[in-house]
């Protein structure tokens, strides 16, 4: 199972954290924000729906969001910082290293 369309991936701002809830379960990417920049510290998918996209649809839309809001991205999560370097189109959105 590819995430469907008809999912919605809501932005919660009282929790810090992006949601895809999709059939009776929670997927989740939580977030701190300082200005300028965002660090995606924890990813959760549930076990019933690991290994069907349902990360990598839901890192993707953290990072486009990211990009559209012109944010820096620290990514303290290893399944969003493992998405950033096999998706070189986000690369940009790295903190430049010294």
């Amino acid at each position: 199972m590819l995430v469907p369309p008809s999912y919605s991936i809501r932005l919660n701002e009282a929790a810090s954290r992006f949601e895809l809830p999709i059939d009776g379960h929670l997927a989740f990417a939580e977030f701190s924000r300082a200005p300028g920049e965002i660090t995606y510290f924890h990813t959760l998918v549930p076990h019933e729906l690991e290994g069907h996209g349902v990360g990598s649809a839901l890192v993707k839309h953290i990072l486009d969001y990211a990009q559209q809001q012109k944010l820096q991205v620290h990514p303290t999560c290893s399944f969003v910082r493992a998405y950033i370097e096999r998706h070189p189109q986000y690369q940009a959105l790295l903190e430049p290293q010294a």
